[in-house]
């Protein structure tokens, strides 16, 4: 049986699993159902002062965790490979006990990120990860906590909270508003810095099964397990959010090259909007859509040579489309350039 801190052991939650397991399997309810069902017929909340609050406020608590957890052993005279842990009434291994308590509290404050998005109906953010990781953190620290609070253990919330403090800023300046966007360039480096943080806990863990070390061997693979676990599932996350980002839209030129959205527009086989100096030969009467032109009377786009969104070039060489063809360029050069006023480009970032 493993050593439980005699301390740890009266503190809140800390009697048995149950409480911690019941918020969790609520917290569960809450955001996959019984939330949705209450946001059903009301408007999305405005809430945007109250999530810069609650993030800059995770950014405060994240450092004081991080900062203790430095000063109390891992920066100090914590051995990085092996460390046992302290079941004595030292005044250090009690404050270390506290705070690991403290860490596993704020795994509960953490719900809140998941609350926000049911109250502003972001139900699309509510991902299998997004639940997995917040809906598990809380009963896999109270272990920790009531088994093993201090030692080896605590590396993951040291690690951990250093993470959050770099997160929960991302977030409260993304909170603040479009006038923020400018400098949130680096949010697929921050998912990466999540990852790295799980490589980092894994290899901190499974090293124990190399060298002596008198700290419980069980839960060097319950932490290693949870690293490899969140390591996949933000892994799987990357990959579908910025691996494939190339095929979620370019740019749209209308003043030159032509759109290509998901690749090359189309049409019955046909491109579109591709060059017309060759044949183009699409269900119309000597044209596209059009007598004598493409999309219009006897010009491109337009009524005699004149373009609909924009100037055409006057003196621009200019012939009536005949069986399809035409000098000219759909939507793009033409011998007389169509001009469009200006330039869209289609942002596919978020």
């Amino acid at each position: 049986m493993q050593r439980i801190h005699t301390r740890v052991q009266n503190w809140t939650f800390m009697q048995g699993p149950a409480p911690t397991l019941s918020i969790c399997l609520s917290y569960v309810l809450f955001v996959k159902w019984i939330g949705p069902y209450i946001m059903k017929n009301r408007p999305p909340l405005n809430i945007r002062w109250l999530m810069i609050i609650y993030n800059f406020a995770m950014v405060v608590i994240s450092t004081y965790i991080f900062v203790k957890l430095g000063f109390l052993g891992w920066f100090t005279n914590y051995n990085w490979k092996c460390q046992p842990v302290d079941y004595t009434d030292n005044p250090d291994a009690t404050a270390m006990a506290n705070l690991a308590w403290w860490y596993y509290l704020s795994k509960f404050l953490e719900f809140t990120d998941t609350i926000f998005f049911v109250l502003r109906k972001k139900y699309t953010h509510i991902s299998t990860l997004h639940v997995i990781h917040h809906g598990i953190m809380p009963m896999s620290v109270w272990w920790g906590v009531k088994f093993t609070p201090g030692g080896h253990s605590t590396f993951f919330a040291f690690v951990n909270s250093l993470v959050h403090i770099v997160m929960y800023f991302y977030y409260g300046l993304a909170a603040i508003g479009p006038s923020m966007n400018k400098f949130l360039w680096w949010k697929k480096y921050m998912t990466a810095f999540q990852m790295v943080q799980f490589i980092a806990i894994f290899l901190h863990s499974f090293q124990l099964l190399f060298r002596e070390c008198n700290y419980p061997r069980g839960f060097m693979w319950w932490i290693g397990f949870h690293a490899v676990l969140f390591w996949f599932l933000f892994a799987d996350f990357y990959k579908n959010t910025y691996g494939r980002k190339h095929f979620k839209g370019k740019a749209i030129h209308m003043n030159g090259s032509a759109t290509y959205a998901n690749g090359h527009s189309m049409s019955n086989g046909i491109k579109a909007n591709g060059h017309c100096n060759g044949a183009i030969k699409a269900n119309g009467v000597n044209g596209v859509n059009g007598v004598n032109g493409i999309n219009g009377v006897n010009g491109i786009n337009g009524v005699n040579g004149l373009a609909m969104n924009g100037s055409a070039k006057q003196n621009g060489y200019h012939k009536p489309a005949e069986n399809g063809y035409t000098n000219g360029v759909c939507n793009g050069h033409s011998n007389g350039v169509v001009h469009r006023t200006t330039t869209t480009k289609k942002d596919s970032d978020d």
